[in-house]
């Protein structure tokens, strides 16, 4: 699975997102980029990867490092999955 696309794919869905996204790359920041990304936005994205990957997120598992850019996102996606 192309993980890059796949959490462009969630941020899309979970955000209602209208502007492409497909030119982010790991770099590219999330916080304070994308207006959409608020608490609720945050709560939208966790809640897909659950579903999704047939996870369970912890509270303490969220913090803003994990929004901070798409790369960590994607990091923070591979170490959930489950199988």
């Amino acid at each position: 699975m192309d993980m890059n696309k796949f959490a462009k794919d969630l941020l899309q869905q979970a955000l209602h997102l209208e502007s492409d996204i497909t030119l982010f790359d790991n770099s590219t920041p999330l916080l304070g980029n994308l207006a959409e990304l608020d608490s609720i936005g945050v709560v939208n994205v966790i809640t897909l990867i659950e579903e999704q990957l047939g996870c369970i997120i912890e509270d303490d598992e969220i913090n803003a490092e994990v929004f901070e850019t798409l790369g960590s996102l994607v990091d923070f996606i591979q170490s959930k999955q489950c199988s």
